[in-house]
């Protein structure tokens, strides 16, 4: 089985942090969101992936993966171009695929719980398709399955008004070669994209069996920025209870979880209180506070400022005597102060290179 991996898409709705670099390299917990997927797929034993780049930071993903080597994996770059949508991408894989079943996984999702037994269930059975699904509290929202007792996709309806069940389709996706074909017979929807909810109806429609999965744990698409740090959040949580990489050595007051690159230094005076994750070659020094649920990329410097719940990606000075919560700021940021200009406690998105005074 091979994988295919999304990487195109524009990343509108985290602008500015997309003006400068693709959603797909945003970091949770100093890590990108694609490793994430990559990881997923090494772990159901799939290692020939190929990436489906499209116009918007193709040669940045191509730098930081690589030929996938040191992810233990190998990577083919497939060009979309502009995006189409994600059947359109889906079916520019056909060569790379060469007649195998495939996984189909969205770069900017996150799962708790991975794709092993997504696969495995597909495996099992004789499908044609496999869909990873989510009970969600808004259904609406969202392409929405109807299963039968035995997990069989009956129906698929696209963001219905009266949705026949509460479960969501959420990114990820395992077909066999003949959804090809179903592919291209496809005619673009109201909105000029090629549905991949539409592929897999016309398989349901031609009588062919649907697996579904209910994916247990939390899932996160991170196209947001709140879902960005709602990821974060839930990855340090996760690790709360976990060993941390290093032993700190510091007469900074810390405590909780903490991953702490061991080229990063966290200065006497200085308050950090986990779960966070600092990146190499950072230093948070005398007078910072880092709460919880932050992650600070490498090559930063934290001074006097009292942050939280925030996402760092890197590349950063942040010499503010103000609080910064519930942000994301993009790399090569400097924040100073501006006393008594503006209120405490601002949230914050702000992309890369920027200056601020708080």
């Amino acid at each position: 089985m091979k994988g295919v991996l999304l990487a195109g898409g524009k990343g509108t709705r985290l602008r500015p942090i997309t003006h400068t670099g693709p959603k797909q390299l945003v970091p949770v917990a100093n890590k990108p969101v694609i490793q994430y997927a990559i990881e997923d797929l090494k772990a159901a034993g799939i290692t020939d992936i190929g990436v489906v780049l499209g116009n918007k930071g193709r040669e940045a993903i191509r730098n930081y993966l690589g030929d996938g080597a040191d992810f233990g994996v190998d990577i083919t770059y497939i060009v979309q171009g502009d995006p189409l949508g994600l059947a359109h991408a889906v079916g520019c894989a056909r060569e790379f695929v060469d007649g195998d079943d495939f996984v189909v996984y969205l770069g900017d999702n996150m799962l708790k719980q991975g794709i092993s037994a997504l696969v495995e269930s597909f495996e099992r059975g004789q499908y044609d398709a496999g869909i990873a699904l989510q009970s969600v509290a808004e259904p609406e929202q969202f392409g929405v399955a109807d299963v039968d007792g035995n997990g069989d996709v009956t129906r698929l309806v696209e963001k219905p008004d009266e949705p026949p069940s509460d479960l969501a389709l959420i990114g990820v996706y395992v077909f066999s070669p003949v959804v090809f074909d179903a592919i291209e017979r496809l005619e673009p929807s109201w909105r000029g994209e090629y549905e991949i909810t539409e592929a897999i109806g016309t398989l349901l429609d031609e009588g062919r069996a649907i697996d579904s999965l209910v994916i247990e744990g939390w899932w996160k698409d991170t196209g947001k920025p709140a879902d960005v740090l709602e990821a974060n959040r839930l990855v340090l949580d996760d690790r709360r209870d976990e060993t941390p990489p290093i032993d700190i050595e510091s007469d900074a007051e810390t405590t909780g979880y903490l991953d702490v690159h061991d080229a990063a230094t966290i200065e006497e005076g200085a308050v950090v209180r986990g779960p966070v994750s600092i990146g190499a070659d950072t230093t948070i020094e005398a007078g910072a506070y880092v709460g919880p649920y932050t992650s600070i990329g490498p090559n930063s410097t934290l001074r006097n400022v009292h942050i939280e719940n925030s996402v760092i990606v890197g590349d950063s000075s942040i010499a503010t005597d103000g609080k910064i919560v519930d942000s994301l700021i993009g790399r090569g940021t400097s924040i100073g102060s501006a006393d008594g200009l503006l209120p405490e406690g601002r949230r914050l998105v702000v992309g890369e290179n920027s200056n601020l005074d708080l």
